[in-house]
């Protein structure tokens, strides 16, 4: 009897509460801006309307990035538009090309084609490294033509919008196996071209997750001179898979500094010193405390681990620098680019492998 008295009398006391004039129960809606902003403008002292509009519009571009882009007309293209599409063109090894793209745009398939077959005709070659890391570029039907030139049979590639892009049967497709690496400064149809190539063709991805920019944009001139690029539209990569504004993530991951990727970037023989990169694939992390000691040179006698301990040195210390074996005769320098390292093991490994099943 008690007991029911006490629910009764609660219950009587939530009905009183809310009946209450002018309470009113707490929402998970958030609240309107201009609501927020008025009241910090009428409010919030020593902040004027400029900083309060400022910081509102870094806001939107940081909460829908990268689906919405801010671009200035001093802003400098990643290169001119008359210069090469395809920047570089080596041979390491003798047996597996390097073909670097600064932009995805109009001519880059015939580009690809005409690098690859003047370094095809003076080497046997037995793979290719496609590097897309700092390559951009809006143009998706070159991505789909670029592409194409790695297929040998018609099928989907690209989709966007009311535009589609289909590989072709061909005789001359470049059929060796094929790493592409790309970074966080792969942007725009670069990030299509890596995906495609890796659902299509079976390349593998080496590197760092691209930027997500893997959209069709539509551009708006703002008063102040500025552009606004917002993501109007999805690209779809076979036959029906999206691009994800998280980027395309790479099938191995290789983590290296920016400030190193960059210098890597410009002189792949480069020796940096205490410059360890991170390994690791994407399916299958390393396991937690693993660690990469291959660049780490310690004392190779007791002599020299006396005369350390004498200068009063240890062996973390910047003398200790990676050891680069000198090369032998004929042969070529050492690649240190971390990620294109890995590129040409991986199509070194391969072409171990077919070599045995050839046997």
């Amino acid at each position: 009897m008690k007991r029911h008295g006490f629910n009764s009398v609660l219950g009587g006391f939530v009905v009183l509460f809310a009946i209450q004039p002018g309470l009113r129960a707490e929402t998970n809606d958030p609240p309107h801006f201009q609501e927020i902003f008025r009241l910090l403008r009428a409010n919030l002292p020593n902040v004027s309307e400029e900083e309060l509009n400022g910081a509102a519009v870094q806001g939107l571009l940081s909460r829908f990035y990268p689906r919405v882009l801010l671009a200035t007309n001093n802003s400098p293209p990643s290169a001119p538009a008359e210069a090469p599409l395809v920047s570089q063109a080596i041979v390491y090894d003798k047996s597996y090309a390097y073909l670097r793209v600064v932009r995805i745009a109009a001519g880059l398939a015939e580009q690809l084609k005409s690098a690859y077959e003047k370094l095809n005709a003076t080497n046997k070659l037995k793979g290719l490294v496609l590097d897309l890391r700092f390559a951009d570029g809006q143009d998706f039907t070159a991505a789909g033509s670029a592409a194409d030139r790695f297929l040998s049979k018609e099928q989907p590639l690209l989709s966007w919008e009311d535009h589609s892009a289909h590989s072709t049967a061909k005789a001359d497709a470049i059929e060796v196996p094929v790493s592409v690496l790309i970074n966080h400064q792969t942007t725009g149809a670069a990030e299509a071209l890596a995906a495609v190539l890796r659902e299509m063709d079976g390349a593998v991805l080496i590197g760092a997750r691209t930027a997500g920019q893997g959209h069709v944009f539509k551009e708006f001139n703002l008063a102040n001179g500025q552009h606004l690029r917002i993501a109007t539209g999805q690209v779809q990569v076979g036959r029906g898979k999206s691009l994800s504004s998280r980027g395309v993530a790479p099938d191995i991951e290789v983590m290296v500094k920016s400030d190193d990727e960059k210098a890597y970037f410009a002189d792949a023989f480069k020796l940096l010193p205490r410059s360890v990169a991170q390994l690791r694939a994407t399916n299958s992390p390393a396991p937690a405390g693993s660690t990469n000691l291959a660049a780490r040179r310690f004392p190779r006698s007791e002599a020299e681990l006396v005369r350390i301990q004498r200068e009063g040195r240890t062996s973390n210390e910047d003398d200790l620098k990676p050891a680069e074996p000198p090369p032998e005769e004929g042969s070529e320098p050492l690649v240190h680019d971390p990620a294109l390292a890995r590129a040409l093991d991986l199509l070194k490994g391969i072409a171990i492998v077919e070599r045995a099943l050839q046997r």
